[in-house]
């Protein structure tokens, strides 16, 4: 193994940064790419997989993987079926699809920002469940329809006669 696991999975493979692939790569496991590809990215169906881009990589073409870990650059669109991860210097060039995304303060994306759409979202271990939007606006319109008591600051919702009362 190159590198320690992370998140499950472990990197086992590595491109250096002075190689150049032109032609498609069909991946399991764990890819770091330090240098550059010209062709689609994929990950081996029913496999699990996690790509690493460094900031130094770069990809001309289309990438779906499960788990993407991008610091560099990406023309063409991007698929990350479990979790995409846009670092700092992240630059994608084309739409991205996701299951989930972190994206950190610097990264670019020049396209559109697609959730996939799939029968239950899937939340990364350290988020907690939100409340439905149903209860949500149901508490909200309860609330906006309740007149203040006496020197209790009405409702964030409440109408501006409301509050002058």
């Amino acid at each position: 193994m190159l590198f320690s696991k992370k998140k499950g999975l472990s990197i086992d493979t590595l491109i250096g940064e002075d190689t150049a692939i032109d032609g498609d790569l069909v991946f399991a496991g764990g890819l770091r790419l330090d240098g550059r590809v010209r062709g689609n990215v994929t990950a081996a169906p029913g496999k699990p997989s996690m790509l690493v881009v460094s900031e130094k990589g770069m990809v001309e073409g289309e990438i779906s993987v499960g788990h993407l870990v991008l610091n560099g650059t990406v023309k063409g669109p991007v698929q990350a079926a479990d979790l995409l991860e846009l670092q700092p210097q992240a630059r994608v060039l084309g739409d991205v699809r996701y299951a989930a995304l972190e994206m950190h303060q610097g990264a670019l994306v020049e396209g559109r920002l697609m959730p996939m759409v799939q029968g239950e979202v899937k939340a990364l271990p350290n988020l907690m469940e939100a409340a439905p939007a149903d209860e949500v606006t149901e508490a909200t319109e309860a609330a906006d329809n309740e007149p203040a008591a006496a020197g209790e600051t009405p409702a964030v919702g409440a109408s501006p006669t409301a509050k002058a009362a």
